[in-house]
């Protein structure tokens, strides 16, 4: 694993160490900054400690490698949206209905641009500028993983009854970790294979 890979991985790991904090403050009553900082630390330690593993498992099984770096930027995605729904609730006070269908659209909106430019100069390292073939691919993609990741979501928030012992905003969270699941495999099959199969480099290092 070059130091490249590690240096940016360990910026994923600050990076979802910040997101997570709305969600701390929107999950927990009266959070201690005890939390905040071992929320942090431990995304900044853990997200280095995993590509490393993968980078190892990957000298057996290549494609692990890179699928692992785009689990770390999918993570990243992941928060990202979490974070700025999250945001979205905290500022608004509201968790349900077609405002949280709107605040979940948003959120993956935010998450799809941070990867569109992590995966393709990091995980798929393409080459040269971005081209508006390439871009169109990628959010025709997006698109299709993004309608997975609201339906499900605001399917299992406005659509299944709220466990009494689950808050709206854990519930609210609950959903948008459902829809995780179902994009990851769309969305690197397709990154892989349609937007970027003209460099599919398996890491060398």
């Amino acid at each position: 694993m070059n130091k490249k890979d590690l240096k940016l991985v360990t910026i994923i790991g600050a990076l979802v160490g910040v997101l997570v904090q709305p969600m701390i403050q929107n999950l927990i009553t009266e959070p201690t900054i005890f939390l905040r900082i071992g929320a942090f630390m431990g995304f900044l330690i853990l997200a280095p400690l995993a590509l490393t593993i993968a980078y190892l498992i990957g000298k057996i099984i290549p494609v692990l490698y890179q699928f692992a770096k785009f689990s770390a930027v999918g993570t990243l995605n992941s928060f990202v949206d979490f974070g700025v729904l999250n945001l979205l609730i905290f500022l608004t006070n509201i968790a349900f209905g077609w405002w949280y269908t709107l605040f979940k659209a948003i959120s993956f909106i935010c998450g799809t641009t941070n990867s569109y430019f992590w995966n393709r100069y990091w995980t798929f390292e393409a080459e040269g500028k971005p081209k508006i073939s390439e871009a169109a691919k990628f959010y025709t993609i997006a698109i299709v993983g993004g309608f997975l990741n609201v339906s499900v979501a605001s399917l299992v928030v406005n659509g299944i009854t709220r466990p009494e012992f689950v808050s709206v905003n854990l519930w609210a969270n609950i959903g948008a970790l459902c829809c995780i699941f179902s994009a990851l495999l769309w969305n690197f099959s397709g990154y892989k294979f349609l937007v970027f199969k003209k460099k599919q480099n398996i890491v060398n290092q």
